[in-house]
């Protein structure tokens, strides 16, 4: 019991420092993911407010300086120890269940469905720190590309307090929960199966634990991606349904969401985004399991 606990404490830790480190080098290319995402078809005779992700990132440096690519930092900051830490620990505690005797090695299959398991607790705390950080991220651009006339939220308290107030108390936060668990289940057994096998490849034999920085690098890097490549049209569907308008929605559900955006956009519109997601991948997720590898190494 107490090996147990510590290994859990160790977990916790570890995903806490993985997390932050993801966090600051990652955030910059989720804010441009967010603003091409939010953008909706524009009227006959309209452009879009973002031509593309080099255009994004000009337009917001230009108004809002550097400062602007870290917008919505707040929630996933204040959040991400706990999101991190219940993540990586919901993974432990799967891979104990998993194992036939302490110690033991477990399978890539057995790694996935473990990152299935991480991805369905995690969950429900990411819902309402994604709509927070959905609503900051989007509220420069309008429904029909242009610059709204005016801020509507001041930072992530007041998107907490404008939406229990308005818009159903708790269930408006957790708006999106169902998207947001259809992404993250299959994606973290996507994410964590290829890293445990591309760690496993590397180091040519199921012990992992002599692999160097740059291979824990690459195989963080590549899991990363993969998480995106297998996941992504649900992404855009989560985003689009946690911004939309509480009294005048668009979108009545996960699947209305997908079957109005491919009549608009095509399948293409699916996948608004994913050059900035791609981009922001391969560096988040290196230095995230870069960090909480040698964080737990170090505790051990």
């Amino acid at each position: 019991m107490v090996l147990q606990m510590a290994e859990m404490a160790k977990d916790l830790a570890a995903g806490t420092v993985g997390g932050v480190t993801q966090l600051f080098v990652g955030h910059p290319f989720d804010t441009i993911k967010v603003k091409l995402q939010s953008q909706q078809t524009p009227a006959p005779g309209q452009t879009r407010k973002y031509s593309s992700a080099m255009d994004a990132l000009k337009q917001t440096v230009a108004a809002e300086g550097p400062r602007g690519l870290y917008k919505g930092m707040g929630a996933p900051l204040a959040t991400v120890a706990v999101l991190n830490a219940v993540l990586f620990t919901a993974r432990g505690q799967m891979e104990a269940l998993l194992r036939s005797e302490p110690g033991e090695i477990l399978t890539v299959k057995q790694q996935m469905v473990a990152g299935a398991g991480a991805g369905a607790a995690v969950s429900i705390l990411a819902s309402p720190a994604e709509l927070i950080k959905c609503r900051l991220q989007a509220q420069s651009v309008s429904a029909g590309g242009a610059v709204a006339a005016a801020p509507k939220y001041s930072g992530p308290m007041d998107v907490a307090k404008q939406v229990l107030r308005t818009e159903g108390g708790l269930r408006g936060l957790f708006k999106g929960l169902v998207p947001t668990m259809t992404r993250e289940v299959p994606g973290n057994a996507t994410l964590f199966g290829v890293y445990e096998a591309l760690k496993q490849y590397l180091a040519g034999g199921l012990d992992t634990s002599g692999l160097d920085r740059g291979s824990l690098m690459l195989a963080g890097g590549v899991a990363g991606a993969s998480f995106w490549l297998s996941v992504y049209p649900l992404d855009v569907v989560k985003s689009v349904i946690q911004i939309d308008d509480y009294k005048n929605p668009k979108y009545s559900g996960l699947f209305d969401a997908f079957r109005k955006i491919v009549k608009a956009e095509g399948v293409a519109g699916l996948y608004k985004g994913f050059g900035p997601a791609m981009a922001r991948s391969m560096p988040a997720n290196a230095a995230c399991f870069l960090a909480f590898e040698l964080t737990k190494t170090s505790l051990s």
